[in-house]
This record gives C-alpha cells, structure tokens and sequence, in this order.
C-alpha cells in the first residue's frame, strides 16, 4: 500500500467516466424523447399530404445530383473519350450528394 493508484482504482475511475457518459447520453436521449412527445401532443401526427410531400422533395433531392452527374459524366466521357470512366464516378457522386441532402432534411424535419 504505496497511497499510489493501482490498476483496479484505474479501472474504477474509468468505468466512472463511461458510466457519466452513458448517463449523459441516456438523459439527452430522455429529454430529446420528452421534447418530441410534447411536440406531437400540441401539433399532432403529420398528415398524409405532408407525409407524400416529403418523400417526394427526398426523391427530388437524391435524383437531381444523380441526373446531373449522369449529364456532366457523359459530357466528360464524349470529350476525352474514356468510356464510361467518368459517368460512373460522376453519378456516385450525385447519388453520395443526392443522399447526403436527403439526410439534412430529414434531421431537420425531426
């Protein structure tokens, strides 16, 4: 008994710092739950109009980048004459883009 920390007092201080973390990810999670209950008790269920709306601004929102590096690839592709090289990376990117956009809007929809 050196007064120094050992390894279980170590384990001890770390299994505290996961247990205040999970604590305060757990009454983040509990407020953030309490916020939407009041939410839907004020404002009700979305309809179906809102609901068909906003699946069809996310298809609009991941077919568009996608269309449009489909366009800006074939263009590339015609130019340097590489195949389909760019039309396939352009259209990645659009569906990447497309779906990242679509994400945004769904977070800031809840």
């Amino acid at each position: 008994m050196t007064g120094e920390p050992t390894e279980n007092d170590a384990g001890a201080n770390n299994s505290s710092r996961q247990g205040a973390e999970l604590n305060d990810d757990m009454s983040k999670a509990v407020h953030q739950r309490q916020q939407r209950a009041k939410h839907w008790q004020i404002h009700g269920e979305r309809t179906i109009g809102q609901n068909l709306s906003m699946i069809g601004s996310l298809g609009w929102l991941i077919v568009t980048p996608t269309l449009l590096g489909l366009w800006l690839g074939l263009a590339a592709d015609r130019a340097f004459g590489s195949g389909i090289f760019w039309t396939a990376a352009l259209i990645f990117l659009g569906v990447s883009f497309g779906s990242y956009l679509a994400w945004r809007h769904i977070e800031k929809e809840r």
